[in-house]
């Protein structure tokens, strides 16, 4: 099970899915200078992020476990799941209440119905 991460440890994984495989020293630089942190603060994070099973840490070298799109498919199927009981149609019905869907993304979605069918 992949554990939740928090917007710092995302903002981090995304640094890490841009540049990897990266040196956790340069890593950790990037973290300093971007966020102004201790050195402390950003091999803890690291550390929390690779316990949620995202990274690894191997002599030093970062590589994810997971890839981004992997994620955010994960982030979205667990939100779907949690907040429209699992619907996507639901889900649909009230992303496209608030504003009029594009021509674009209308022939995004039919293109995504058509390949589930076929």
């Amino acid at each position: 099970m992949i554990g939740k991460m928090t917007e710092t440890e995302f903002e981090v994984a995304d640094i890490i899915w841009q540049q990897e495989p990266i040196l956790s020293t340069k890593l950790v630089a990037i973290c300093i200078e971007k966020f102004n942190w201790k050195k402390s603060t950003a091999y803890t994070i690291l550390k929390r992020i690779e316990n949620k099973g995202i990274i690894v840490n191997e002599n030093g070298v970062i590589k994810s476990l997971i890839k981004k799109d992997e994620w955010e498919t994960y982030e979205s199927e667990k939100f779907i799941n949690e907040t429209f009981s699992g619907s996507l149609p639901k889900f649909l019905t009230a992303f496209s209440r608030g504003s009029r869907l594009t021509k674009k993304e209308i022939e995004e979605l039919k293109k995504l119905i058509e390949q589930q069918e076929g």
